[in-house]
């Protein structure tokens, strides 16, 4: 899971991740958790270096990271069809069905869950699709993690 930052570029993101992030077999693939676009860059900078990030992970590890955001966000500054090509987990709180019309495979849908056991709130989301699918998104041993 990698928390997007406006203060370094993808490159040097995608960097840091792979030199800190080793992968095993039943890992989710990788996550890039993108919530702010730089004042100081354009959308089309901007999506450029996101995507930067994207294809230097996926190329070492060889699985298409996974896009974590907010649908306003996602429709806003990562609607090019490219984008599309990669898995979403949608934030989108406090509703009661999702709005993004888009494909999906994570739905974040409240920030305030409890569960017996955890202290404080949780994060609750929902799998768009079978147990299958989702074993079919995980790291595989063929993999050579």
């Amino acid at each position: 899971y990698h928390f997007w930052s406006n203060k370094t570029t993808g490159v040097e993101q995608a960097n840091h991740y792979i030199n800190n992030v080793k992968l095993e077999e039943g890992d989710l693939p990788p996550v890039l958790d993108v919530e702010h676009k730089p004042k100081t860059q354009t959308t089309q900078e901007f999506k450029k270096n996101v995507m930067s990030w994207l294809n230097i992970v996926e190329n070492e590890y060889h699985v298409k990271p996974i896009i974590y955001t907010y649908y306003k966000f996602k429709s806003e500054y990562l609607s090019d069809s490219i984008f599309d090509t990669y898995p979403y987990w949608i934030a989108h709180y406090y509703v009661d069905s999702i709005e993004y019309k888009g494909k999906w495979k994570f739905w974040q849908h409240t920030d305030c869950g409890r569960l017996p056991g955890i202290k404080g709130f949780v994060d609750f989301n929902v799998y768009n699709g079978s147990f299958y699918d989702l074993q079919q998104l995980t790291i595989s041993d063929a993999m050579g993690y």
